[in-house]
C-alpha cells in the first residue's frame, strides 16, 4: 500500500498495488500487515456495501457515538464519489476540518478515517457502490447525523440539489448535535 498524505494525519489516503496484464489486474484490497505498517491497526469487524443509482446523490454526514463509534475504510467498487471525513473531536487541532479525496472504481484508492469523524460522500457518476469495513457493528441507538451543509463545517460537496434520504433531509445541524467526541480519547 502505498499512503498519500491528506491535511488532516489521522485520516489516511490509501492506494493499492495494482497487478495488471492483458486478462485484467489484481490486487490486495485488505491486508492487515500492510495497513499497520501505514499506521492503522484496527480490528474490522464488519463489512457494508452501499448502492446510489443516481449521479449528485449525497450521503451524510453520519457517525456511530461513543461508545460504538466507528473506525471506516472505504473505497469505491463502481463509479466516482467524492468521499468526505469531518473532524468532529472537540479539542483537536484540526476540529471541524475535512478531507474530501475522491474514490473510484478506476483509481483503487482508499480512504481510513478513525473514530471521531463524520463520513459523507456524494456521487459523481451514475450507478455507484461503495465498499467498507468498519470495527464496531451498526447500533442503531447510537446512530447520529448532522446536514451535508451546515454552515459550520461548510462542505463545498459540488452539487446544488443533491438526491438526500429523509433522514440526511431531517439531520440537525452541528451546534443542535449530541456528538460526543474529544480528542485524545
Amino acid at each position: 500500500m502505498k499512503l498519500i498524505p491528506t491535511s488532516i494525519p489521522d485520516v489516511k489516503l490509501l492506494e493499492p498495488r495494482v497487478f495488471g496484464d492483458a486478462r485484467g489486474w489484481f490486487y490486495e484490497s485488505y491486508n492487515a500487515d500492510a495497513l499497520k505498517d501505514c499506521g492503522i491497526d484496527v480490528r474490522f469487524l464488519q463489512d457494508n456495501r452501499s448502492f446510489s443509482a443516481k449521479k449528485g446523490t449525497l450521503r451524510g454526514l453520519h457517525f456511530q457515538k461513543t461508545p460504538h463509534a466507528q473506525s471506516k475504510l472505504l473505497s469505491c467498487t463502481r463509479g466516482e464519489i467524492l468521499d468526505v471525513a469531518v473532524d468532529l473531536r472537540k479539542g483537536s487541532p484540526t476540529y471541524l476540518q475535512h478531507v474530501a479525496v475522491r474514490l473510484s472504481a478506476e483509481n483503487k484508492r482508499m480512504l481510513f478515517l478513525p473514530k471521531g469523524f463524520g463520513h459523507g460522500f456524494v456521487t459523481l457518476t451514475e450507478d455507484v457502490e461503495v465498499f467498507y469495513k468498519v470495527d464496531d457493528y451498526y447500533h442503531p441507538q447510537s446512530d447520529r447525523s448532522i446536514r451535508f451543509d451546515d454552515p459550520q463545517i461548510a462542505v463545498p460537496w459540488g452539487v446544488d440539489d443533491p438526491v438526500l434520504s429523509e433522514k440526511d433531509k431531517n439531520a440537525p445541524l452541528l451546534c443542535d448535535s449530541d456528538v460526543d467526541f474529544t480528542y485524545g480519547d
